[in-house]
């Protein structure tokens, strides 16, 4: 597995990645932010490929002076294909946005999600974030401690 920019060679590809449909109500489709990353120049999106394959779309966000914290450095986007999950792309998406961050000085991300059955909560708590308490538009909001370099959980 590697990361790779957005081409117009694999855009295609990344626009039809779909989740198990009952993962959909917890995070838009790759088109929508893809838009989102066009118009937002802080976004940082990025494929998870295997050769020719496109297995996830993770978008981040770097914009260190935005007034919210949890805006300033995190994962706004996870989309992993259904036929990928369980294969270790979704952790290998995070700790590649993980390596971006760490090269900008970013010493914390945060994600954001939604609670319910087949949320993400756990695959974001299993990979080290902690929940603040808070909510930003009805979701949760966690932070991550990128300061200690030692193994990923």
């Amino acid at each position: 597995m590697e990361l790779a920019p957005l081409t117009p060679e694999n855009l295609g590809k990344a626009v039809s990645i779909t989740l198990r449909p009952e993962q959909e109500a917890f995070v838009a489709p790759v088109v929508q932010s893809i838009a989102e990353a066009y118009v937002n120049p802080t976004a940082w999106p990025r494929l998870v490929v295997d050769g020719d394959d496109v297995l996830a779309f993770i978008m981040g966000n770097f914009d260190p002076g935005h007034e919210v914290e949890a805006f300033r450095a995190g994962i706004w986007r996870l989309n992993v294909a259904a036929s990928a999950q369980g294969r270790g792309v979704g952790r290998f998406a995070v700790r590649a946005l993980e390596e971006e961050a760490r090269v900008r000085g970013v010493k914390r991300i945060s994600v954001l999600w939604e609670r319910g059955d087949h949320g993400p909560e756990g695959f974001y708590l299993k990979l080290g974030f902690v929940p603040t308490g808070e909510e930003l538009f009805g979701e949760v909001v966690a932070f991550k401690d990128l300061s200690a370099r030692g193994a990923f959980p």
